[in-house]
Order: C-alpha cells, then sequence, then structure tokens
C-alpha cells in the first residue's frame, strides 16, 4: 500500500505541472475562440475550421518529438545522462526538418478549401489565419523538442511556468491584433493567428533561456558539444516517434474531417460544434497530463529495471484518471449551460452545444483510459500498439458510423452533427478497450516487459 501512495504522489507531482501547462497552451485556442466570436459568428467559424487543419500537423510533428520523452526518462533512470545530449540535438534536426513538409502543405490551404467549397468569405479568413499560423510551426516543434528533455528529467514545471506566461502575454496581444487597438488594423481571426504564431516563438526561446542557465539541469551540459545530424539516428528517432505522431494525428483528423463535413450546415453548427470541442480538449488536459506523467514514471522505473514499479504506475494512474474523469463528467452535465454561455450568447448555438456536450461528458471515462493507457505503453516504448490499436479505433469504426448516422439514412434519418458525436464515443471506447487490454498483457507477460527494456 505503501508504494501505492507514494505513486500517486510522483505521478501528480508531475501531472500537475503538465496539466497546468497544456491548459495554458490548449486556452490560447480558446482566446482565439472567445477573440473571433467577439468579432462575427463567421470569424469564429473560420478559427474553428482552420485550427481543424492546423492542429492535425503540428500535432503529428510534435508527436514524433514526444518519442523523446521515455528515451530521456530511461536514460536518466539508468544514470546514463551522459548519452541524453546526442539524443536531444538529433531530435532538433527531426524538429527542423519536419517543419518544412509541414509548412509546405499549409501554404496549400486555398487548394484544400476549394474541394470544400465554401462561403468565399470564410473562405478568405480561414485562409488569413492558417498563413500566419505558418510562421510558429518551427517554434511549436523546437519547445516540444526542449520540453521533451525536461519532462524526460522529470522538470515539468518549467513547461508549466512559460506556457503561463504565453497565455499572459496572447490575450493583449490577440486584443490589440483582433479589434485594432492602438492604431493597428482590424483583423479579426487572422489577428488570432498573428498573435500566436508571437507568443509560440517567445515560449521556445523562454525554455532555451531555461535550458541554458538552469542549475538543475546543467549536468545535462546540452551543448556542451555538438552533434553533427546523423541519418540513422534521426531514422531511428523517427522510427519510434511515428506511431506516436500518426496515432495523434488520426485522433485529431477525426475531429478535423468532421468540422469539414458540418461545415456546410452552416455557422451555428460549426460554432456550435467547435464550442463543444474546444471544451472538451480542456477536459482532456487532465488525463492527458496524467499520461505524460506515467510515461515520465515507467520509462524511468524501467530504466531502473523496476519492472513491478512499472506495473504500480500504470494502475495507480489509470485510477486516479478514471475517477477525476467521472467528477469533471457530472460537472460538464450539471453546468453545460453555464459553460455555453461562456463563448456565445447566440441562441441557436447555445442550443446544440448544450446538446453537444452531454455526448461530450459521456465518453471522458473512456477517454481518460485510452490516453493514460497509452502513456503506459510510450513508457514501455511499444508505439506500434498506440498507432495499430487507435487506428482501427479512430478509422475503421469511429468515423465510418458517425458519416452513416450523421449523413445517411441506412440506419436512422440524418442525425447531422449528433451523429458523429455518437461515432466520437464509440472511437474513443474502443481504444480505450483496446489499449488497456495491451497494457494489461504487459503487465502479465514478464518477457514482454523485458524486450521493452532492452530497445
Amino acid at each position: 500500500m505503501h508504494s501505492y501512495k507514494n505513486e500517486m504522489y510522483n505521478l501528480i507531482k508531475l501531472a500537475v505541472p503538465v496539466l497546468i501547462a497544456s491548459i495554458s497552451q490548449t486556452s490560447m485556442n480558446f482566446v482565439d475562440t472567445i477573440m473571433a466570436g467577439g468579432v462575427s459568428t463567421i470569424d469564429m467559424a473560420a478559427v474553428a475550421i482552420a485550427s481543424s487543419i492546423w492542429l492535425p500537423l503540428i500535432l503529428f510533428g510534435a508527436g514524433l518529438l514526444t518519442a523523446l520523452v521515455p528515451i530521456v526518462a530511461q536514460l536518466n533512470g539508468s544514470d546514463q545522462q551522459i548519452k541524453i545530449p546526442f539524443e536531444i540535438q538529433q531530435g532538433i534536426s527531426l524538429a527542423i526538418i519536419c517543419s518544412i513538409p509541414i509548412i509546405m502543405i499549409l501554404l496549400q490551404i486555398r487548394t484544400i478549401l476549394d474541394i470544400v467549397k465554401l462561403e468565399p468569405l470564410i473562405t478568405i479568413k480561414i485562409s488569413g489565419y492558417i498563413y500566419a499560423m505558418i510562421f510558429s510551426v518551427p517554434a511549436c516543434l523546437l519547445f516540444q523538442t526542449l520540453r521533451s528533455l525536461t519532462d524526460g528529467l522529470s522538470l515539468t514545471k518549467p513547461a508549466m511556468v512559460i506556457g503561463i506566461i504565453g497565455l499572459i502575454i496572447n490575450i493583449p496581444i490577440n486584443w490589440m491584433l483582433v479589434y485594432g487597438k492602438f492604431g493597428l488594423p482590424k483583423l479579426g481571426s487572422i489577428g488570432c493567428g498573428i498573435a500566436t504564431s508571437i507568443v509560440y516563438w517567445l515560449m521556445f526561446i523562454m525554455l532555451l533561456i531555461y535550458i541554458l542557465i538552469s542549475k538543475r539541469i546543467a549536468h545535462i551540459q546540452l551543448f556542451f558539444h555538438f552533434y553533427k545530424p546523423r541519418v540513422q539516428s534521426i531514422i531511428k528517432l523517427f522510427k519510434l516517434g511515428i506511431p506516436i505522431g500518426a496515432a495523434t494525428f488520426i485522433e485529431v483528423t477525426l475531429f478535423a474531417i468532421v468540422a469539414l463535413f458540418i461545415a456546410p450546415l452552416g455557422p451555428n453548427v460549426v460554432s456550435a460544434h467547435q464550442i463543444a470541442i474546444n471544451f472538451s480538449s480542456l477536459i482532456f488536459m487532465l488525463p492527458m497530463s496524467i499520461g505524460v506523467a506515467v510515461s515520465i514514471r515507467v520509462g524511468h522505473q524501467l530504466g531502473k529495471r523496476n519492472l513491478k514499479g512499472a506495473k504500480i504506475t500504470s494502475k495507480v494512474a489509470v485510477t486516479i484518471g478514471f475517477f477525476l474523469a467521472l467528477i469533471t463528467a457530472i460537472s460538464t452535465i450539471i453546468f453545460r449551460e453555464n459553460i455555453v454561455l461562456l463563448y456565445s450568447n447566440n441562441n441557436t448555438v447555445t442550443s446544440i452545444a448544450m446538446e453537444l456536450l452531454l455526448f461530450a461528458a459521456f465518453y471522458q471515462c473512456t477517454d481518460a483510459i485510452q490516453i493514460i493507457s497509452a502513456g503506459a505503453l510510450r513508457g514501455y516504448k511499444d508505439m506500434k500498439s498506440i498507432f495499430n490499436r487507435t487506428f482501427i479505433s479512430y478509422w475503421i469504426l469511429g468515423l465510418p458510423i458517425g458519416y452513416i448516422l450523421s449523413m445517411t439514412n441506412i440506419i436512422v434519418e440524418p442525425m447531422g452533427v449528433h451523429g458523429f458525436w455518437i461515432g466520437f464515443i464509440i472511437g474513443v471506447s474502443s481504444a480505450a478497450f483496446l489499449l488497456s487490454l495491451k497494457l494489461h498483457m504487459i503487465h502479465h507477460n514478464k518477457s514482454i516487459k523485458l524486450k521493452f527494456i532492452s530497445k
């Protein structure tokens, strides 16, 4: 029992700063949504659709680089800190390389939007937001690389502090550019993109300065030796990270494609969908932070070759996540009207959004189980299992069922946006079952655990 209590304390100690940092970063999208909504429903819808295109790509790149977290954690746990600078510098090279295709894809935004055939005004606003966000791509990926270093060393507070500072800076810059204050042009949703890009570069610079001057991380000597990019090492890191990036991409893309599918239903439906998605993303930060913490702790335990400790860590994390999700789900149901009114006072938008929040509340518990189980599997470096199971859950089950319910009369009359949210529930629940089952198999097969340690 003592070891379970200790592990609970260690997980919470790691997870709380991760949670605050993640909420701070996600809140920047919340600020964009609120600010754009203050201009018009069209601007709010433009931010919603633009985010659904930009976020999957940037999260794919960030997912690749989170492979560094268990690498650093295991090296730190096994007292091989001398190898960490090489891994991080190769990660920096990978971040720069990954920025190029992401930027090239985003530059084709007008072509993508022409396929969907949206109204000309919203097309212009979406394109403007995306073009502004392009400048933030290298900063986002480089920040994630450095954050993987600090997180892997169990130093989760620096990213928290920087995230809070970034959010505080983002609000006035957004306000000035969106509404045209102090002689600046009134840019609407485009101003949101410019402000966020500026803030991401500032956040990267702040984390870099911390790593260079902090005494807590000085023993790593990150840039004492400069290592040339090594193709084999970068490919190895890419192969390890690609299942994480792909799994993140297919999960987020599920929501992105739905946003594009429902775009023809009108700005009110899109705005209501964005409200539910945005709030769900904020709530998701809670189990996600535990997922990051369990990844760090499992990696550290395996570095020490403590198999029992890794198992205890996983069990404690899933238990904490489930009960916290139960609390947030009940709170979402009770306070859904108050939540929606924070975003919009449009009667049509609020009515639809309140209905969607009921669906969001329903899948919060299974969402917690799937993201924390995936975090534990990342600690074991079992990245392929995460990708395979999430792909089946979201693309083979969730999205097709959601589309059938929403857009066809094969089963019932077309349900519109509500059908897609039922698809979300099916996809997330399937992922929770498959990932937790895989984690259970690892815990009860010693040879499997040893195999992952030796990687």
